[in-house]
């Protein structure tokens, strides 16, 4: 490595020590993820999370979430109430629980038993991101009231009123400073506290907006209450992705081991998509952990018992754990008194005990139903074992295209690959069409930009199983040239290229091709949308000129102030498709990184993704229909 020399001295004085919330401001990452609209919304979480927890400890009915003027959030519970002694510190409670962090009542298991803020930061921090924060906490006796700027108090604890009831309020305002928005998204919370109110039957969660909208519209608002909690939660996202169940009854099943809780509900349909989502202690658990892999251990070996025991497989064959997954909705919410998570994100749970809890009560719950319904298991079963016959037919369907792909050096032969081999420098232009890739080949550059040329549309994939992918002559291009294999063998340590672009033409069919590409990469590929991997590149609309004066225009807003910019007597050239650009022309534009616009895909909402694929995509044309004429009023763009 060469030799960095840093100027300057290095001693006791350039070690600090960060007080009370001032890490927090500094480092706000650390503790929200970030500090775009994803973190900004995380800090209501955080607030409805300790409300939420309160009705863990069955002392929380009702949580109200009301965003008002200038964006301030208010959460009012009617739990216990912060506490508002003096602490051990010399300070109130209240005070300590808004400005020490890792200062709260859910270390020693006295105040909560199961939690899913298990590091006491929540409400410190969002103090510290915050504007202001006020605090009421209504004891039964007497209403307290505190005050802070950006974490400092500026109001210490003092009774405002009297009462009888019990319950916290929090309001707060987040701070500019800090966030690149400040403007909430009522969509997002509405998803996040229905999910909420799904986890935690019986509890009442309120949303109110009550900011004014441009239109002089009434704000929205939502009552959630399901008595039915998860069960009603697996109906719920079948009737949300528009898929036919299999088995009218959601299985239901629930146990505890010691002081932990858990309980699933199950319900197959006719689709081939998997949707698990699992929670620990109310927490969506993205990333898994010990209680979906004990849940998956257990499905596989109750349904190969049961297909044994009644004969409905042969001699040599045994039914995977990828089989049991098709087509299944599920739902896993466990509540463990000392939950082990990964960062304070806490997207993965690590509690070995979980993972022996649900498998035992799985074994042994599920086989006692499918006993009690043979109906329901023999087509459960039956499913399991098409699915298994399409996996074995995808794995000869995958050999032949390994060997067809070793015969010929494996590479694609529509692919124009690049020099550099270091995939994190390179990127893959997908473009459809001859003249398009041909215009894309000669102006690109070589050193780091490959180019794969398709033709004609390619396959629906949301109708059609892996066998059919391997076999097709418009994706196993793709496929061979990414290098990372699909669905379960999908490696991005194998991904040749870092940016994946899919070029279109800027009209009706490009962004049909767009749509059947980003259906396949979501739902064979879906690691690589995850990671941030695929982008959209935006070519040009139109070319605006005069003389040797010329400005490119990427939406119909722009095209006014463009004309008024070149000038009287502009002239102005539509592109409807990318051959219609000389190589140059792409390049300047479209291709490259100084000047062009890529879109980058993210996955935001997965459930909502996978509603939104099912709805365009699928087999089912009324759904569809349903959609485009509530929606034919928001295009813009239509070729007639």
């Amino acid at each position: 490595m060469p030799e960095t020399v840093v100027k300057g001295n290095y001693d006791e004085s350039n070690i600090q020590v960060l007080e009370g919330l001032e890490a927090v401001r500094r480092r706000p990452g650390m503790y929200i993820g970030s500090t775009s609209e994803a973190g900004l919304h995380h800090l209501v979480y955080e607030i409805v999370d300790n409300a939420i927890d309160e009705a863990l400890a069955g002392h929380c009915s009702c949580i109200t979430v009301e965003i008002g003027e200038d964006d301030v959030i208010s959460v009012t519970d009617n739990g216990r109430g912060i506490p508002t002694g003096i602490h051990e510190t010399g300070k109130s409670a209240l005070e300590v629980v808004f400005t020490v962090l890792h200062a709260g009542g859910k270390f020693g298991g006295g105040g909560y038993k199961v939690s899913g803020g298990l590091h006491g930061v929540g409400a410190s921090v969002v103090n510290a991101l915050s504007e202001w924060l006020e605090v009421e906490v209504c004891d039964g006796r007497d209403i307290h009231y505190m005050r802070f700027i950006r974490g400092d108090v500026e109001t210490p604890i003092k009774v405002i009123g009297k009462g009888t009831e019990t319950g916290t309020k929090v309001t707060f305002k987040p701070d500019r400073e800090i966030f690149d928005t400040t403007v909430f998204n009522y969509e997002t919370l509405q998803k996040r506290l229905q999910q909420q109110a799904f986890l935690n039957a019986g509890v009442r969660i309120v949303l109110r907006d009550s900011r004014k909208a441009e239109d002089g519209a009434e704000g929205k608002s939502d009552d959630f209450c399901y008595e039915g909690g998860i069960r009603t939660f697996v109906e719920f996202l079948n009737k949300k992705i528009k898929k036919e169940v299999i088995h009218p009854e959601v299985i239901y099943v629930s146990g505890t081991r010691d002081d932990d809780f858990a309980e699933i509900a199950m319900q197959y349909n006719d689709g081939y998509n998997e949707n698990i989502i699992s929670f620990a202690n109310n927490i969506n658990t993205t990333e898994g952990g010990m209680h979906e892999t004990g849940f998956k251990a257990a499905l596989t070996r109750v349904v190969n018992d049961y297909a044994k025991k009644n004969k409905m497989l042969k001699d040599d064959e045994k039914l995977e754990g990828t089989d049991m997954l098709e087509g299944l909705t599920c739902i896993i919410s466990v509540k463990v008194l000392e939950a082990q998570f990964e960062g304070q994100t806490k997207t993965k749970l690590g509690n070995a005990s979980v993972r022996t809890l649900v498998t035992n009560m799985v074994n042994e719950k599920l086989s006692t139903f499918f006993e009690e319904n043979p109906k329901i298991a023999r087509t459960i079963v039956g499913k399991t074992i098409d699915a298994a016959h399409a996996r074995e037919a995808a794995r000869k369907a995958k050999e032949i295209s390994r060997k067809k792909s070793s015969d010929s050096l494996s590479l694609p032969g529509k692919l124009a690959d690049c020099q550099v081999k270091d995939p994190r420098l390179t990127e893959i232009y997908i473009v459809e069409g001859d003249s398009a890739a041909g215009s894309a080949k000669e102006g690109r550059d070589r050193r780091f930009q490959a180019i794969l040329a398709l033709w004609g549309k390619m396959l629906n994939v949301e109708k059609a199983r892996a066998d059919k992918i391997y076999n097709n002559d418009k994706l196993s291009p793709v496929i061979a040239a990414l290098g990372t294999g699909i669905l379960a063998d999908c490696d991005l340590e194998k991904l040749r290229y870092h940016k994946v672009v899919i070029m279109s033409d800027a009209d009706v069919d490009g962004a049909h091709i767009r749509t059947l590409l980003l259906t396949f990469f979501f739902r064979f590929m879906r690691p690589l949308v995850e990671a941030g991997h695929i982008y959209f590149a935006m070519p040009p609309l139109y070319k605006v000129y005069k003389g040797k004066r010329e400005k490119y225009v990427y939406d119909d807003a722009s095209l006014p102030a463009a004309l008024e910019e070149i000038g009287e007597d502009a002239k102005i050239q539509r592109f409807k498709g990318l051959g219609e650009m000389n190589p140059e022309q792409l390049w300047e534009t479209t291709m490259n990184p100084e000047n062009r616009v890529l879109a980058r895909v993210t996955l935001e909402d997965a459930i909502a993704a996978d509603e939104t694929f099912t709805l365009l995509m699928g087999e089912k044309v009324e759904p569809r229909r349903e959609f485009i004429e509530q929606n034919a009023g928001y295009v813009t763009n239509l070729d007639v």
